[in-house]
């Protein structure tokens, strides 16, 4: 598999440790599964990075962001963004008439088929993959498996923008938010400019790029960004935040006005109205 699936491996891995928590934020039976070959390994390697509590945590935010916007709106068409080998259409509950798109490379796509038909589990929901590169033209792709334009839209990009250039982030956020009707959704994760360049990350930065997955974007002005690209940001939250595993994150969390300080950004937002 490529550099990129060794990253949805360990994110994978993350999710397993958490799951089999007595105290854990989830629960996710699969991901132990998914993990193989490399997850745990590389994992190992990035410990001390509070990966494996941002990963929990993320986790969580993004569930629950889900589940409460299919829960609080008649949103049925879901797109899942580079989800890797997460398990969000085997575990979580879904509503009667939900779609849910996975759009993501076609290698990555077919291992994780074959690694969930070999514990005989199938998905809660009618899940359509999109075997496409989010670099190319990914939404015609999507379009020819019956996503459609006219219908709202719940988008979810969980661990994508990190390896993409500032570039291809706006264009990404852009077109999401050109493919859908006003008051469609956004669930989306971010990390902050100050964590790519702050002194205490860089060993984790540096084990990221010498495996050839380095993490390229980040912003510390979240809601300035995603306005830029259409989307008006509904919640956001950091890690250790009410809503956002405070009861787990071991870190203090600096309050917003804090200047030089490393920050991840949890986010819900709402498509804006295009003139």
């Amino acid at each position: 598999m490529d550099d990129i699936s060794y990253t949805a491996q360990w994110t994978a891995a993350a999710r397993a440790l958490e799951g089999e928590r007595a105290d854990g934020l989830f629960r996710d039976d699969l991901a132990r599964h998914l993990a193989e070959p490399r997850g745990f390994e590389l994992l190992d390697r990035y410990r001390g990075a509070g990966v494996t509590d941002f990963i929990a945590v993320r986790t969580r935010y993004i569930d629950d962001a889900l589940t409460g916007i299919l829960g609080e709106t008649d949103i049925r068409q879901v797109v899942l963004l580079a989800n890797g080998m997460d398990a969000r259409t085997h575990r979580l509950d879904w509503p009667d008439g939900a779609t849910v798109y996975e759009v993501d490379h076609g290698a990555l796509l077919a291992e994780k088929r074959a690694r969930l038909a070999a514990l005989a589990v199938g998905p809660r929901v009618r899940t359509v993959p999109v075997e496409a590169d989010l670099a190319g033209d990914w939404l015609g792709l999507l379009k020819s498996a019956g996503f459609d334009p006219g219908r709202r839209t719940l988008w979810v990009a969980e661990g994508l923008l990190f390896f993409l250039t500032e570039e291809q982030v706006e264009r990404l956020l852009d077109t999401v938010a050109g493919a859908c009707p006003p008051d469609s959704r956004l669930v989306v994760d971010m990390t902050s400019a100050t964590t790519l360049r702050h002194p205490m990350t860089q060993p984790f930065l540096r084990s990221l790029r010498d495996d050839g997955t380095p993490w390229q974007f980040g912003t510390d002005d979240p809601e300035g960004f995603l306005e830029r690209c259409g989307w008006s940001v509904r919640d956001l939250k950091q890690p250790g935040e009410p809503g956002a595993g405070e009861s787990r994150w071991p870190y203090a969390v600096a309050p917003r006005k804090a200047r030089g300080v490393p920050r991840n950004w949890l986010i819900s937002a709402v498509a804006a109205a295009r003139g």
